[in-house]
């Protein structure tokens, strides 16, 4: 069994039009079609948004020392 995946275009029409090579030998053969629509990139939104917890977090403290002390502890 082989698994094909493709990116295509449907026509005006509404066909889909699939020409795939493979090794096969002639004769029946099974084959699945799964749909699944490709988003637009314009219409696609980032699934995060954190603009919410801007601004929430305190530090109390110098980072630059942390840092240090973190790494020094390795």
């Amino acid at each position: 069994m082989e698994v094909f995946q493709l990116t295509t275009i449907v026509d005006a029409s509404g066909h889909l039009h699939l020409d795939i090579p493979t090794h096969l030998a002639p004769g029946q053969v099974n084959i699945v079609v799964v749909r699944n629509p490709v988003a637009s990139d314009k219409t696609q939104k980032s699934d995060y948004d954190f603009s919410d917890l801007a601004g929430k977090l305190v530090w109390e403290g110098d980072a630059l020392t942390m840092q240090k002390v973190l790494r020094d502890e390795w």
